[in-house]
């Protein structure tokens, strides 16, 4: 133990810095294209125009706070649809599922945001300061004006990376054109100024300084993702049966050589020799090292790969692997499968077939009922009508009861409510019943209010029920 005080109370060990070297592969090349589609989805989203006509945004995806909408290019969501959003985030869940169960964390190695801006991190810092051998040895060598130099660069570039990040982010929620000369003005809104540097910060220091820190305690994913695999799941692996025991080049019994390549490349830091580990994100940066050394010393491909647990074991008593396809359509991912594409097309039909306008009715229970002076009993109830479309609309209001119950809306002579464009009013209504009615004696009535859009003549219902003096 060190005679250090310091060190003898300490109670944690640092983090070592991780330098993954620069591999060539196909699974290089497949993220180096995935990483460049997702970082142009998401800066360029907010800049796609959508013709919805004069009432209407023009941007293609915008998340309307304000006016409390959603819109998806064609499709606009309303607040009372929530259920959309719902789908979407269960069809989300369901697809994590399936593609680990089938391939165990490819969403971490190939998709997940902090993945694909470590990647574009690592990318700038490998341009200024050299591969990995440089870096190490930049990171060793004293502070000096060029590696100030390098690192300043470094940073700077990150933080603009972490800026073009939250502003792309705050332009989902506002008209992106508008916005971006507000913010370059002066005049936009302080939270937006604040939404850019959270941002920036958030990805300049977790992209930067706390890539591996994310994914192995930060992220729940990989405690979770334990639950959806099993010995069918595909997952990279080192098959052992095959590389041990290794040694040097011309002194290894196994084809493993020792050589370190699959260590290096990484980017969490890991050993995949060392089996199935929680910090390991399935990326397969290690297949591509590891093949590329065995084709330098003639043997084949495939010491390290995308194995199953039971394939691994097969191969060891020298059987043969199960095909791909069984692996993954199996009984489970079929499941996730069907589950998935019966919550997609119930929420396509339910898309189709909503209606142009939406309405809720709900009593006003303080107090439920008022006796008036001619005897009648009055209910009053909020109504909330949407018109869903881009024009302005008229609609009809009546009810449906057991009973001739009177039906007045507060401030009008008719029964006409007229609706702007993309509009949501509210409207107070009275519902009466004469003494001599028995809705006017009972405690709860049955009532189906009806809407009926004027000029196209659509209908829907909403019901609710009527309070009377049951005493």
């Amino acid at each position: 133990m060190s005679n250090d005080p310091h060190e003898q109370h300490r109670l944690f060990e640092y983090a070592e810095p991780v330098f993954p070297q620069r591999v060539k592969g196909p699974f290089r090349s497949l993220k180096w294209w995935l990483m460049g589609l997702m970082l142009l989805v998401y800066y360029i989203t907010p800049w796609i125009r959508w013709d919805r006509g004069a009432s209407l945004p023009d941007q293609a995806v915008l998340i309307d706070l304000a006016n409390a909408r959603f819109y998806f290019f064609w499709i606009e969501i309303w607040p009372h649809e929530f259920y959309f959003i719902a789908g979407l985030l269960i069809m989300a869940g369901l697809g994590l599922f399936l593609f680990t169960s089938a391939l165990g964390r490819v969403w971490c190695g190939y998709a997940c945001p902090q993945t694909v801006w470590t990647d574009l991190f690592i990318l700038v810092e490998r341009w200024i300061e050299g591969d990995r051998n440089a870096r190490i040895r930049l990171l060793r060598a004293p502070w000096s004006f060029d590696k100030w130099r390098k690192r300043i660069t470094k940073w700077v570039i990150w933080f603009l990376i972490g800026v073009a990040t939250g502003g792309a982010w705050v332009f989902y929620f506002a008209d992106a054109p508008t916005l971006m000369v507000e913010l370059f003005t002066g005049q936009a809104a302080f939270v937006a100024y604040a939404t850019i540097v959270v941002m920036a910060v958030i990805t300049f220091v977790f992209g930067g300084f706390m890539r591996e820190q994310i994914c192995t305690y930060m992220c729940p994913w990989p405690r979770i993702q334990a639950a959806m695999m099993d010995e069918h799941s595909l997952t990279v692996s080192y098959r052992e049966w095959r590389g041990e025991p290794r040694g040097k080049p011309g002194k290894a019994e196994g084809d493993c050589i020792d050589c370190m390549a699959c260590v290096n490349v990484c980017p969490q830091g890991i050993d995949i020799r060392e089996g199935q580990q929680v910090e390991c994100i399935t990326c397969a940066l290690c297949i591509d090292a590891c093949d590329a050394m065995m084709e330098k010393i003639g043997k084949p491909r495939g010491l390290i790969d995308y194995v199953a647990l039971v394939d691994a074991e097969a191969e060891a008593k020298g059987g043969k692997h199960m095909s791909v396809w069984k692996h993954i359509l199996r009984p489970r991912n079929l499941v996730y499968v069907v589950l998935w594409a019966l919550i997609g097309v119930a929420m396509l039909v339910m898309l189709f077939v909503r209606s142009d306008f939406g309405v809720s009715v709900r009593p006003d229970r303080n107090p439920r009922f008022v006796t008036l002076s001619s005897g009648d009993i009055r209910n009053t109830y909020d109504l909330r009508l949407s018109n869903q479309t881009g024009e302005t609309r008229v609609f009809h209001l009546s009810v449906k009861a057991d009973d001739p119950l009177r039906l007045d809306l507060q401030g009008q002579s008719d029964l006409n409510i007229e609706v702007p464009a993309n509009k949501t009013i509210h409207k107070r209504v009275y519902l009466l019943a004469k003494p001599d009615y028995s809705a006017a004696h009972s405690a709860s009535t049955p009532v189906r209010f009806w809407i009926e859009d004027v000029e196209t003549h659509d209908k829907t219902n909403v019901d609710t029920i009527f309070a009377g003096d049951a005493e």
